[in-house]
């Protein structure tokens, strides 16, 4: 039994997650992917179309795509949707002009349909009333039984209480 454990646990800890890089050009989105790629700073040029990386972090494997931020090349960004498991919206601090255009860019891509539907564990949680249970420790852990996706870190609050009570 442990050992089809183990190789479940394997399974779906080395899987990889899809991470879209995205914000108005310039914002520092290729500089961020070659900091976790290479832990350095990259000198780079515009993106014309996307950057994609793998960076594995504890033996999780995500492909990064740094997508261009050039306005003609926004409306091109939900082709990049599918199987988005994270979104990381890079944002220049400086750039107070633009910071509307940010928003506006944020609210168009959280609209898209690739984007909707799912509630969220705080949604969970609240519908089902889990802060009134107070004799029972209890997690929730937002997950995908198709992709694995947040499987392992549910499997880890279990280790985690091992020994707690």
């Amino acid at each position: 039994m442990g050992l089809i454990f183990a190789k479940l646990w394997s399974l779906f800890c080395n899987q990889e997650h899809k991470v879209i890089i995205v914000g108005l050009d310039n914002a520092g989105k290729t500089t961020i992917l070659y900091q976790f790629l290479m832990n350095e700073v990259v000198h780079t040029s515009p993106t014309i179309g996307s950057n994609v990386e793998e960076i594995v972090v504890k033996n999780t494997h995500f492909l990064m795509w740094d997508i261009g931020g050039q306005e003609s090349l926004r409306s091109s960004w939900n082709t990049y949707y599918t199987n988005t498991e994270f979104i990381i919206l890079v944002v220049d601090s400086i750039d107070r002009e633009r910071l509307a255009i940010t928003k506006e860019e944020l609210y168009r891509m959280l609209a898209h349909e690739d984007m909707k539907g799912c509630m969220t564990a705080a949604e969970i949680s609240k519908y089902l009333t889990l802060s009134s249970i107070k004799d029972h420790p209890w997690h929730i852990q937002s997950c995908c039984a198709l992709t694995g996706e947040g499987l392992c870190q549910g499997l880890e609050w279990m280790t985690s209480r091992i020994g707690v009570r």
